[in-house]
């Protein structure tokens, strides 16, 4: 007859995982947010594209000055790098985190290669989002609020789902502790990417004088 007392199965598992919830629940609120944000910037970019498309001149509610504004990146190449409108991407994407994180609030548990290739995506969107600041700041010269909007979603559910693969040894065990460190610093660690960004803009549109001016 077992003996309760020496029964150690799942015991060794049941600490690890109460202590691993409220970074879960974390994990889960950011996803959900941050995926109904960037579905409301990629919906709102989406039908700035086609009120452009039927009137070419009308007036978009985004745009505040000469370069904060959304209708010059719509209509720009970058805009359309893949052939069509990249708010289209957004629209397709933006979804996989609300319901991830929805599913995590459940404590549905996923394989290791699920959240490697859902962190695979992220990297995407990161590299993606990473080029399309660079070319609107540099070269378009404005600074859209909706695509900011994006940046501001994409770059803290990136570093989160990133250090959580880590801290989690997906990405092998010697990054363990690195992730496991780093994964409680994510909001500053967005702020500080907020904050390189914001600083290009102003060096190079010089927003402040436009805003306040």
């Amino acid at each position: 007859m077992p003996n309760p007392a020496c029964d150690t199965r799942g015991v060794s598992e049941q600490p690890t995982e109460i202590a691993d919830r409220p970074r879960h629940l974390a994990l889960a609120i950011l996803l959900i947010i941050g995926g109904a944000l960037g579905l409301l910037a990629s919906f709102s970019l989406t039908q700035d594209d086609f009120t452009l498309l039927a009137h070419p001149d009308a007036p978009l509610g985004c745009s505040i000055s000469a370069s904060i504004q959304c209708g010059q990146n719509i209509l720009s190449w970058q805009g359309r790098v893949f052939g069509f409108p990249n708010p289209l991407l957004g629209l397709m994407t933006f979804p996989a985190p609300i319901i991830i994180g929805f599913a995590l609030l459940g404590r549905v548990r996923f394989p290791n290669w699920f959240w490697l290739v859902f962190n695979l995506g992220h990297w995407f969107a990161i590299g993606f989002i990473a080029w399309l600041s660079t070319e609107s700041i540099y070269n378009i010269r404005t600074l859209c609020p909706w695509c900011s909007l994006v940046y501001a979603v994409v770059i803290p559910m990136w570093l989160a789902v990133t250090l959580h693969n880590m801290a989690a040894g997906r990405y092998g065990k010697a990054l363990v502790g690195f992730g496991t460190a780093l994964v409680s610093w994510v909001p500053l660690l967005s702020l500080v990417l907020y904050v390189v960004i914001a600083l290009e803009a102003q060096l190079r549109l010089d927003l402040i004088s436009q805003l306040f001016g």
